[in-house]
This record gives C-alpha cells, structure tokens and sequence, in this order.
C-alpha cells in the first residue's frame, strides 16, 4: 500500500509548485519519514523538507424538494513537499 494517495492540484498548490512546493494527499497515519521516502523513490527527486496538516471534514446540507439532507465531507492528512533547487515534479507525465 502505498502512503501518497494522490497529488494536489488546486489553483493555491499550482502556485506553490514554481517554487519548488509540492502538495500531495497522504494516508493518515504516514508520518514525514515515510513521506519523505515515498516522494524520493517514486519521482526520483530529493526532498529538503516536509510539512504535514490534517484538513477536517465540513457539514454539508442540501435543501431538496422533499427533504433536508444533511452530510459530511471526508478528513483527510495534506503533505506540502519542499524538494532541492533545480529540481521540479511533473505530474502530468504520465498523460
């Protein structure tokens, strides 16, 4: 099982990734080690630093014609990679 779930690509993580910052989603119980080893076998780049912050589900209702419907979205761990200068991520490679 592998500990990155998939990469971040928002408008706010695309901004990051010109200077070097990488966001990925993570599973929960990675710590930075692992997180760190993941990103270095799998992209093949070097990774200087890591920062990890867990994002907590939000309360979503929907009003509909017949009902309320009340839910809530999944937590889940976020991973902001810093990798050594020079050195970039493409996560679109593979498309």
């Amino acid at each position: 099982m592998s500990v990155l779930i998939k990469p971040l690509v928002t408008e706010k993580a695309s901004a990051l990734n010109e200077s070097g910052k990488y966001g990925f989603i993570v599973e929960k119980k990675a710590n930075k080690i692992q997180i760190k080893q993941e990103v270095e076998k799998k992209y093949g780049v070097t990774v200087e630093s890591v920062n990890t912050s867990i994002i907590p589900g939000k309360k979503k209702t929907k009003y509909t014609k017949s009902s309320v419907v009340s839910g809530k979205t999944s937590s889940y761990k976020k991973a902001i990679i810093q990798v050594a200068d020079g050195e970039m991520i493409d996560f679109y490679s593979g498309i």
